[in-house]
């Protein structure tokens, strides 16, 4: 009896077992697919990382190329024909106003020098005797032993030989200036950039005539205590060409060493071919440190007022419709807003329309992506470099300050 009691109380134990093993499947099989379900429906919906747009500075900068000059830069030429003498200053010279840059010889110069003074000699002694004949004429005037009309063609005789000494003298003066033109002179303060003669060259007012293909100045002179910057600057800087605007300027062959050019004058008008203005900037050069000719690297900085936006290239998205941008909505759902990109850059472009300050803009948006799919936003693993992914910080607010009257405004 016994026996069966106990085999009934397994019987019974194996079968509440069963069930709660049973049961415990059941619920573990439904908890699994209710974790599979939602772990697929969170995988259905993408992740995305954003980026925020960073607004662009309130300034804008170009480079330019621009030549620089020397503030006075004088090519001398000779005045009279002749043989180089001799030459004092060479390349690199530095020189005084004045100072004796080369002598030139010219015989042919002088010759005819003396022979414009033994002519005048000649005029002069014709004159002395045309007056001392007239006065004998006008002697017997009292008398009446000549006629009035020969008198008056004596005196009449006199002035024209007076006239003919007087155009002697200016001859002989006009070789003398000439004369001084056999040397050479520095015209101002400076610095020899140019010597284009040696002794014995040929030359003239038409150059060194050594070599007649070319017609070539004997030196050339500059003052480089301040350097003039000469800049074709397009029309979109012409408003802030102006007094106190300052250039950064670099040369190749003082790369490490920055330069200040500050605004001298501008063009009033624009080249049709390339609209742009010829702009002058000065440059202090006390130490001699640029040189006439160079080639400069010009940076041109100015103040906008514009609200514009930079954000990465990587988000860029390209429609039929144009341009586009993925954003985040607050209900974290895509919306394509058309922007208007105004400059592209190495790894971002500048945005001038279609973006605000606090958007969420998708980095890398999937092609699959559509209008008002909904989405996850994940922060990226470490590694990944993203532009601008910190959200902007929010203005402070603005105190109260005295506001500059405009130029347009009226009184």
């Amino acid at each position: 009896m016994m026996t069966r009691i106990a085999g009934r109380h397994i019987a019974l134990s194996v079968i509440v077992l069963l069930v709660v093993y049973l049961g415990y499947r059941v619920y573990e099989s439904r908890s699994d697919a209710a974790s599979l379900r939602e772990q697929t429906l969170e995988d259905a919906v993408p992740t995305v990382a954003v980026v925020y747009p960073k607004p662009v500075p309130a300034t804008e900068t170009i480079t330019l190329p621009g030549n620089i000059v020397g503030w006075y830069e004088a090519p001398i030429y000779a005045r009279v024909t002749g043989y180089v003498k001799m030459w004092y200053k060479d390349y690199g010279a530095l020189v005084q106003k004045g100072d004796v840059l080369a002598e030139i010889n010219a015989p042919d110069l002088d010759a005819e020098y003396n022979q414009a003074k033994a002519d005048l000699e000649s005029e002069r002694a014709k004159y002395r005797l045309a007056e001392v004949t007239a006065k004998r004429w006008a002697a017997l005037r009292p008398n009446h032993a000549v006629s009035e009309q020969s008198i008056t063609v004596q005196e009449q005789n006199l002035k024209v030989q007076a006239a003919v000494v007087s155009a002697a003298e200016q001859k002989v003066r006009n070789i003398e200036a000439f004369i001084k033109f056999k040397t050479i002179v520095a015209p101002f303060d400076g610095v020899v950039t140019q010597r284009n003669i040696n002794v014995g060259d040929l030359v003239s007012k038409e150059g060194n005539l050594a070599t007649p293909s070319a017609k070539t100045n004997l030196f050339t002179v500059a003052d480089v205590h301040v350097m003039r910057l000469f800049v074709n600057v397009p029309a979109a800087f012409g408003p802030f060409l102006q007094p106190g605007l300052a250039a950064e300027v670099t040369v190749p062959q003082l790369p490490d060493r920055r330069f200040t050019a500050k605004f001298l004058t501008v063009a009033k008008g624009f080249d049709v071919s390339t609209r742009t203005a010829v702009t002058e900037f000065t440059i202090d050069n006390e130490d001699h440190a640029l040189w006439p000719g160079s080639y400069a690297e010009v940076r041109l900085t100015a103040p906008v007022d514009r609200q514009a936006f930079t954000m990465p290239s990587t988000a860029l998205v390209f429609q039929e419709h144009g341009t586009q941008a993925a954003v985040v909505t607050e209900g974290d759902r895509v919306h394509l807003k058309p922007i208007t990109v105004s400059k592209l850059m190495d790894q971002v472009v500048e945005v001038s329309e279609g973006l605000a300050a606090g958007d969420r803009i998708i980095n890398n948006p999937s092609a699959a992506l559509l209008e008002g799919d909904p989405v996850r936003v994940v922060t990226p693993a470490p590694g990944y470099d993203l532009v601008n992914t910190e959200p902007p910080e929010p203005k402070a607010e603005p105190t109260a300050q005295p506001v500059l009257p405009s130029s347009s405004a009226s009184p």
